[in-house]
């Protein structure tokens, strides 16, 4: 994709796609899938996607939102702390 792919005005009649109701689509086109696709595929996530994909208890997550400031640099800070505690390098 380059700069002119994104500058291009997208001709889709969005209000009437809305509108739409799920019966309305027509998907005869498109083929059935299979047990055998899904065994055979590989679920790609780009980097920057994949950077937000930890999962954190509930509880955890709740603690750290309460605390001032931003919680996400709060989580980078503790777990800085910890691997620089035990040795490790980042």
């Amino acid at each position: 994709m380059n700069d002119k792919d994104l500058s291009n005005t997208s001709r889709t009649n969005w209000a009437a796609l809305e509108a739409m109701e799920d019966e309305g689509i027509d998907y005869s086109d498109i083929p059935p899938l299979t047990e055998e696709f899904f065994e055979k595929t590989t679920l790609r996530i780009p980097a920057s996607q994949a950077q937000r994909l930890v999962q954190i208890e509930p509880d955890i997550l709740e603690w750290f939102q309460s605390q001032d400031g931003e919680y996400k640099a709060l989580i980078n800070l503790v777990l800085r702390h910890y691997i620089e505690s035990v040795g490790l390098r980042p």
